[in-house]
């Protein structure tokens, strides 16, 4: 630990999307606090303010103030992306395991399973399937989870079967000790690096189709606040009104950097000879 805040010190860039990330988190937590306005009411008379003391960040063309949109869509966009994360782990470890210690035919199954979701583009297929479910966020979490849960899957597996031959392996093997608790307590373990590594590159990812998806009218309905519904609105006023896109496109732009800059971190503190280390996941 102390190590890893040794690295951190010295690294100005991370310390930035750390400090980037915290502050957007808290932002997240505190949302009913800390909004001015209620983000989902509408006040046609008070439509395209421009920024002043009462409106921080100024009134979209329903009126409503952008400053507490801003606030309350990191909950949609960023809380939701964690989330969705999450449960890809969760569920990638799951099969990940079961692949390792279920058998032959076990491990083929569920390894050409990987090998089917990971020979099409990600955000093609979860564009497919959100088109198919239909919209909501609750459909590009269940699509991303879909999508995703293979590289963790194969990730888990891989090193599960990497560390099977080790001598402390064989020892717990020996005194009969369940294999799901070796894994849970000596395999997992060793692969917790990668599983950061791999999540906090994906976040910045899982962002942006969350906000993409919502920008298409897909993803987070109305009046619910989220950065790409945000985008969305701001493109039919852009002409007259330009600055209307800026405060959910900076939000966008510096959250995915801040996760994608800390990710890189992460990769060269925890695993600095990480397969990773300048490919990219998709």
């Amino acid at each position: 630990m102390s190590g890893f805040i040794k690295q951190l010190r010295s690294d100005i860039f991370a310390q930035c999307c750390l400090f980037i990330l915290t502050m957007i988190g808290l932002a997240g937590i505190f949302a009913p606090w800390i909004c001015t306005f209620d983000p989902a009411t509408i006040d046609m008379q008070a439509k395209l303010l421009p920024v002043s003391a009462q409106h921080w960040l100024g009134t979209d063309h329903l009126g409503r103030d952008i400053f507490s949109r801003l606030i309350g869509g990191v909950r949609s966009t960023v809380f939701y992306g964690l989330f969705a994360m999450l449960l890809t782990m969760i569920l990638g470890i799951l099969m990940g395991m079961t692949a390792a210690i279920g058998g032959k035919k076990t491990d083929e199954f569920i390894m050409r399973l990987c090998d089917v979701l990971l020979s099409f583009p990600g955000e093609i297929m979860i564009l497919a399937l959100v088109g198919m479910l239909g919209p909501g966020i609750e459909h590009i979490l269940v699509a991303v989870i879909l999508v995703k849960w293979a590289w963790y899957a194969r990730m888990i597996r891989g090193t599960v079967m990497q560390y099977t031959h080790k001598n402390y392996v064989h020892y717990s093997q020996a005194i009969g000790v369940s294999p799901w608790r070796i894994i849970r307590r000596h395999l997992l373990p060793v692969a917790t690096a990668e599983l950061i590594i791999l999540a906090s590159a994906d976040m910045g990812a899982v962002i942006l189709l969350i906000s993409g998806l919502s920008f298409l009218g897909l993803g987070v309905q109305p009046p619910t606040p989220e950065w790409g519904a945000m985008l969305s609105d701001a493109k039919n006023i852009m002409l007259l009104y330009p600055q209307q896109m800026l405060p959910a496109g900076l939000a966008i732009t510096l959250t995915v950097t801040a996760f994608n800059g800390f990710g890189d971190f992460l990769r060269d503190v925890l695993d600095p000879d990480s397969p990773l280390k300048g490919t990219n996941n998709e």
